[in-house]
């Protein structure tokens, strides 16, 4: 595909991670200190990612118990305490996280010109606080919440389609992640799909038509 010459109805983001710069890590590295030995820390922080995304998979629940039920699992699992006050202190922080440098800067060159939405795993009551801090006007802000159901699954996505009263073909799709985003935006059928490569999940080609390493390189994508 000629990225160029694919100029999308819309440009649908992942918030958390792709442009929020997520701190789950951070918290999780501090609060377990006091638990783990710090050579054990970053495999316990991948263990909870990997809770959280079996959390999301089943039925709605709010984002607070997605949170709270994948820690105390990963707890068991290291069999270290679980503090249900740490995993609030988490969820508490949500809102004040702020985009990664590369991305308003990015945003605000597209924003005027092509229709962005957010597709988040949010609550309603934090994302806005969020996007906010973006640097760039949103056409749409779709959360989990709304959509009683988060990505991975497609009736996240089917979700925002209804909103925008377009389908995948026309969209272009823009995550970091492919477990929760890209490999959904395959299936589903999107015009074009953009992994932002930060770091946190490897590239895969199967799943992405192109890669970009931040924010910035976006506007080049589309032509602009």
């Amino acid at each position: 595909m000629g990225t160029a010459v694919f100029t999308p109805k819309f440009i649908s983001f992942d918030c958390y991670g792709t442009l929020t710069r997520f701190r789950m890590t951070e918290m999780a590295t501090a609060f377990y200190a006091d638990r783990l030995p710090p050579e054990a820390l970053p495999k316990f922080c991948k263990d909870w990612g990997a809770y959280r995304l079996d959390e999301v998979l089943g039925a709605w629940k709010p984002y607070r118990d997605v949170i709270a039920n994948s820690l105390d699992r990963c707890s068991k699992k290291w069999g270290v305490e679980f503090r249900e006050e740490e995993a609030n202190a988490v969820y508490e922080a949500v809102p004040t996280w702020g985009p990664h440098e590369d991305v308003p800067g990015g945003l605000s060159k597209i924003c005027d010109k092509i229709p962005l939405v957010i597709l988040s795993n949010a609550m309603n009551s934090q994302i806005m606080s969020n996007v906010g801090m973006l640097g760039a006007t949103f056409h749409k802000v779709c959360t989990a919440e709304s959509a009683q159901a988060y990505k991975p699954r497609m009736q996240a996505f089917e979700y925002m389609f209804d909103q925008l009263g377009m389908g995948p073909e026309v969209g272009m799709h823009v995550s970091s992640s492919f477990r929760y985003d890209q490999n959904t935006a395959t299936d589903l059928g999107f015009g074009c799909r953009v992994f932002v490569g930060r770091g946190h999940e490897p590239s895969n080609a199967n799943y992405r038509d192109v890669e970009i390493p931040h924010i910035g390189a976006l506007p080049a994508v589309v032509g602009l």
